[in-house]
């Protein structure tokens, strides 16, 4: 199974620390934030990862190579000098991900999840998503789970991690272009076409620099 993770963000609201370098780079303690995710992957088995690219893609390009560092093979999908928000920048990226279901993780999250989990699961939906407790910067949260599906409406709400495998037929009918995957998702939940997870164990939202500090704070990185 392919991985890919989204790393195309302008960053905007880590700046100025994103006005020269990419978010992915940005160091979280002693590693940069898309480091985590590559030896975690790779422990888990995974060793074909794409990453979509944009702003200061370059950088991302000189510094990680062809993966091998890290015990990957990476290839890149780029964007352009404008990224294509989620659903643009994955349905962009389909060519190099294949026919098979494929896991995607958002660039800017650090988390412990075990994604040896995912490798060999079998999807018997659209896709499967992580959620998790609601952060302090989303208390509403995102869908609801009941019976392993996601539901629009329901008694706990929980929040979308950034973690889901899809099925490349998940983005049938999408064309080329910038979206975001939250309006998609929310098509496939009326069909009861996706299903999920709740993780309870560590997970972070890296999306300004106090969040970032607390991650660094809270898991001693």
């Amino acid at each position: 199974m392919k991985a890919m993770i989204l790393a195309a963000g302008r960053g905007e609201r880590m700046r100025p620390l994103t006005d020269t370098t990419p978010k992915p780079l940005i160091k979280v303690g002693k590693q940069r934030l898309i480091e985590y995710h590559l030896h975690n992957l790779a422990a888990a088995g995974f060793k074909e990862i794409v990453i979509n690219l944009a702003w200061l893609g370059q950088q991302i390009i000189d510094t990680l190579g062809d993966g091998s560092d890290y015990g990957v093979q990476i290839q890149y999908s780029n964007e352009g000098e404008q990224a294509l928000e989620t659903g643009g920048g994955i349905f962009h990226a389909l060519p190099l991900l294949g026919e098979e279901p494929f896991l995607v993780v958002n660039g800017d999250i650090w988390t412990d999840y075990p994604y040896k989990n995912l490798i060999h699961k079998k999807l018997n939906s659209g896709a499967h998503l992580i959620l998790v407790n609601n952060p302090p910067h989303n208390p509403a949260g995102d869908f609801y789970l009941q019976n392993g599906r996601l539901q629009e409406h329901g008694t706990e709400a929980l929040t979308y991690s950034g973690i889901g495998l899809y099925q490349t037929d998940f983005f049938s009918g999408c064309q080329s272009g910038a979206f975001p995957l939250a309006p998609l998702i929310r098509q496939h939940i009326k069909n009861n076409a996706i299903s999920g997870e709740h993780y309870t164990g560590s997970w972070h939202d890296i999306g300004t620099q106090e969040r970032m500090q607390h991650c660094i704070k809270k898991q001693a990185l």
